[in-house]
């Protein structure tokens, strides 16, 4: 995905991806619902908050929305090897 040089961007996207396959895995091997529907939402909102800070009236909101985001990330990821869905 070429996103105009938009590296924030395309790591959220492909971040969204994993999230979706690991969900579905989560789904067929562990029969878990609850959880695997908020990783679901919470790894895929990401995505979607950086699309909505790229359609940000001013610059000052915008940059607030990417700091938030990547405070989302860091903490999705730290989630992601808690689970077991990566190694540290």
């Amino acid at each position: 995905m070429n996103s105009n040089n938009n590296p924030l961007k395309d790591k959220s996207y492909s971040f969204a991806l994993l999230i979706i396959k690991t969900y579905k895995s989560i789904i067929v091997d562990n029969r878990e619902y609850v959880l695997s529907k908020q990783l679901l939402r919470s790894g895929t909102s990401i995505g979607a908050n950086i699309e909505e800070a790229n359609r940000a009236e001013s610059k000052m909101i915008s940059s607030t929305n990417y700091l938030l985001q990547t405070k989302r990330l860091g903490k999705q990821n730290i989630g992601s090897v808690f689970f077991g869905i990566r190694k540290p």
